[in-house]
């Protein structure tokens, strides 16, 4: 290209103006080479359009501040579970501690978390963090479950009669279902079809019709009063943590009976810092081939092969800490422990640990995690390790 220059300027010499149109003829080029380079790159649709988060609700260990503070705290799990934002719960009045957050459940259909403290429920959009409704509930609130539907509610009262069936979408509650057994623990199985819930002062766990809302069978007594517990993807099989065991029982949910009583080989029994219960969490892989069980007293998560009956123990990961509760990442791929600790499935490695905005290690017994595509909600955890397997 050949450039006839002017033999004189308007604005100054003949060699400034040169010296601009050259600057601005670099500049053109850096442009267009720089334009060229990234219509050329790769382009990560998954990280713009798609992130898997993990939300933890704290204070998750009691209502122990010093583990992560107050509020649900979100990691990216793509990005070796880094700190991405805190979402606001309650209001902390100047010099008084939060109360203990009880449980945490998500729904995909609608896009909400829901989270229970001693007293109360709140709904919170998961996307922008706005809360939709705050309630409180007679008897208080527990480790509560959620239809797949997103629709429904059951929430125990705090070591209570009863649970309450509530709607999903406006926090009222439309049932209550008398159990008398200390209400605390709570899973609605994958399929929606029953309700399983535990009393912490009883040996029996009650199984609901999720549509007539009543009672539907037993399963127990089980060795002592029932603490976590999960159950198959077949809805066939339940393991229970029990007081003054370490280790597990196994129920059947056809026949009501317990079938086995499975003891940790290898580790004594010693004191916990929390629950009075040896082992206070047990969780099913996705493909219903792992079953692993928490050992506060040995600060260690022991894995058994659950794809035999009873379980075979198999190995034993050390945590940092005492483990009070276990679960799994919805692909199945990382284990979750309360000690703040994510663990690779396949190599029962510790890849990654959480902390918060300021370096503060977190650590917390409500979590689950969620897949956001486009700004929505379209894939939803438990807070239970469920096995999601159907036969």
């Amino acid at each position: 290209m050949t450039v006839h220059w002017p033999t004189q300027s308007p604005t100054g010499t003949v060699s400034e103006f040169r010296m601009k149109i050259t600057k601005l003829c670099y500049l053109a080029l850096i442009l267009l080479v720089v334009s060229f380079s990234l219509s050329m790159a790769p382009v990560s649709m998954r990280a713009r359009a798609e992130q898997h988060l993990l939300y933890v609700a704290s204070p998750g260990i009691r209502n122990y501040v010093e583990y992560g503070g107050a509020g649900i705290l979100v990691f990216d799990v793509d990005n070796g579970y880094k700190f991405v934002r805190r979402i606001p719960t309650w209001n902390v009045p100047d010099g008084e501690k939060p109360e203990n957050v009880k449980g945490i459940a998500a729904s995909a259909r609608t896009g909400r978390v829901y989270v229970t403290s001693l007293n109360r429920m709140m709904a919170i959009d998961a996307v922008r963090g706005e809360k939709i409704w705050d309630k409180t509930y007679d008897g208080g609130c527990d480790r509560m479950a959620i239809s797949p539907d997103g629709k429904t509610l059951y929430v125990p009262q705090f070591e209570g009669t009863a649970w309450h069936v509530v709607n999903a979408t406006t926090g009222d509650v439309i049932a209550k279902i008398e159990a008398k057994s200390g209400s605390h623990n709570t899973i609605y199985s994958a399929d929606g079809s029953r309700v399983y819930m535990a009393g912490l002062k009883s040996p029996v766990l009650w199984v609901v019709d999720a549509r007539t809302q009543e009672v539907e069978s037993k399963v127990g007594p089980f060795g002592n009063v029932i603490r976590p517990f999960t159950v198959n993807g077949s809805n066939t099989l339940v393991f229970v943590n029990v007081d003054g065991l370490l280790g597990f029982e196994v129920g059947d949910l056809r026949t009501g009976r317990k079938l086995y009583r499975i003891e940790v080989d290898g580790y004594k029994q010693g004191p916990v810092k929390r629950h009075g219960c040896p082992s206070h969490g047990i969780a099913l892989t996705p493909d219903d081939k792992e079953l692993w069980l928490a050992d506060c007293a040995n600060d260690t998560i022991h894995v058994f092969d659950a794809t035999v009956i009873p379980p075979k123990q198999v190995t034993s990961i050390k945590v940092r800490d005492c483990v009070g509760w276990v679960s799994f990442s919805m692909d199945g791929r990382f284990g979750y422990s309360s000690t703040g600790e994510i663990i690779d499935v396949d190599t029962k490695k510790i890849v990654a640990t959480l902390q918060d905005e300021t370096g503060r290690p977190v650590q917390s017994e409500k979590l689950l995690d969620l897949v956001i595509e486009n700004g929505k909600v379209v894939l939803a955890g438990n807070q239970f390790g469920m096995g999601m397997k159907r036969m």
